[in-house]
């Protein structure tokens, strides 16, 4: 049985234009399908629709097709043969002109060491092809729908014995909200505080800017607190206005200490004391190098901690996939805020990420870029110790970053010095609340897990030049 009429030849977009006094239909055809071949638009050797098909896209008689194809051929822009149908013909096309591209400014860094952002190179492309593969095969029809806002069930159950085996997480997949990464995630839970008439939100001393502005623009204001050797003073919360805060307990961001674990029983009984709402920032909670991992703050009262993690750290900031363990209380208020903006992520994605926690993948994954990045780690403390002895580097006992503490007023210096090696770098300033009371400290935050694997020993040799 030879091919339906219906599928073949392409999609066509013409604009065959409305006046019929001048030639007719079939002029307007014409002379849309020569601008198409002209412009490029139709490149040589693509196969046209058959006739009959495109008259029906078109509303048109087959015959004014079949006649204007005919033209076309007599004039040398299409050709027509027994078997292969109507194509446009090879001809000498001008190619387009396209601008100049941008040139590149004489400091565009060589080297980045920005925080934050795990070694991109390093992503197990086929390890995750083939759970997408397996993924794809077994996923029902339904989970191409639009699907319950929380995410895919498959994603959510991984997350729950993965989250409460390697963080400590009472994770009940019911109280499991996917999200499109932490920014995500936190533009949500600031939308619900407020409508729950929520005025201020506290805030760690140092962190990042952009957490505070979502905050902020939900109506919250931000009070940081203040920060000592223990970690983040969770004292001043007692009594004041702020009935919400948003904490690093794991690895503070960017200081790098783990919160002391007389804190985070504090802060706990602060937040059933008060009615508050501790929300848990884990972004690189499976990377520790010198300690046993600090366990979930969450794991310590889930009716009182939103757990917040991401795939950004551990696989790539690029898939877009973060969730969130919400407090039974707030639940249907933090699902109805995200189903109300729309915003969901892929659910061909969710399935991938499932099927790659579940098989093992993930774990074979985070162990191996731990053990790389324990290696970077390592190779930075030496260097250090041998071409700068002075600078001393802090917080290394987990994540993907290192403070560098340098000479009192020596921050910026080093940093523009930075600038002129073409290494992207940052001070500690650059992540410092502007109403936090504390002492001003002059170091760099280098994030040593950023460069490839190839790029590493230059962007090291780069940042060791540059130090006093």
């Amino acid at each position: 049985m030879g091919e339906s009429w219906a599928i073949l030849g392409v999609d066509l977009h013409l604009e065959t234009g409305g006046d019929t006094a001048h030639g007719g239909v079939r002029k307007g055809l014409t002379d849309a399908l020569r601008e198409a071949v002209r412009g490029g638009r139709l490149a040589p050797g693509t196969r046209l629709p058959s006739s009959r098909s495109l008259a029906v896209d078109l509303g048109i008689a087959r015959n004014t097709v079949a006649d204007a194809y005919a033209d076309l051929v007599a004039e040398g822009w299409l050709t027509a043969r027994q078997g292969s149908g109507t194509r446009v013909a090879e001809r000498p096309v001008a190619p387009p002109v396209r601008p100049a591209p941008a040139r590149r400014p004489a400091g565009a860094p060589t080297y980045d060491l920005h925080p934050g952002t795990p070694d991109l190179s390093s992503f197990p492309r086929a390890e995750w092809l083939k759970a997408a593969r397996r993924a794809l095969a077994a996923a029902p029809n339904a989970a191409l729908g639009y699907g319950d806002p929380r995410g895919r069930i498959e994603l959510r159950e991984a997350l729950a014995g993965y989250l409460a085996r390697a963080r400590g997480v009472s994770a009940d997949p019911d109280r499991i909200v996917i999200t499109s990464g932490f920014v995500h995630g936190l533009s949500i839970l600031g939308r619900v505080l407020r409508a729950r008439g929520l005025r201020e939100a506290a805030v760690e001393s140092y962190g990042l800017d952009i957490h505070w502005s979502l905050l902020h623009r939900a109506g919250l204001r931000t009070a940081p607190l203040a920060l000592d050797g223990l970690g983040t003073d969770v004292a001043g919360l007692a009594g004041g206005p702020a009935k919400a805060v948003l904490l690093t307990p794991a690895h503070q961001f960017p200081i790098g200490s783990p919160l002391h674990p007389d804190r985070r029983a504090a802060v706990v009984d602060w937040a059933r004391r008060e009615g508050g709402v501790i929300l848990e920032d884990d972004y690189d909670g499976e990377f520790r190098y010198d300690r046993q991992p600090v366990g979930a703050l969450q794991g310590l009262d889930p009716e009182h901690v939103v757990y917040l993690g991401t795939a950004s750290k551990s696989l790539a900031p690029g898939l877009r996939l973060g969730w969130m363990v919400v407090p039974s209380g707030l639940r249907d208020e933090v699902v109805g805020e995200k189903d109300a903006a729309g915003w969901s992520g892929s659910a061909l994605d969710q399935l991938t990420l499932a099927e790659f926690l579940t098989s093992g993948a993930y774990d074979r994954h985070v162990r191996g870029a731990r053990l790389r990045y324990r290696r970077r780690r390592d190779q930075l403390v030496a260097a250090l110790a041998e071409r700068s002895p002075e600078t001393r580097a802090t917080g290394i006992a987990a994540g993907l970053h290192a403070v560098l503490e340098l000479p009192p007023g020596t921050e910026q210096s080093v940093v523009q010095a930075a600038n002129w090696e073409r290494l992207a770098v940052q001070g500690l300033s650059r992540f410092r609340h502007p109403l936090a009371a504390v002492r001003r400290q002059d170091a760099l935050v280098v994030g040593y897990g950023t460069p490839a694997e190839h790029a590493w020993a230059g962007a090291l040799e780069a940042l060791c030049r540059v130090l006093p």
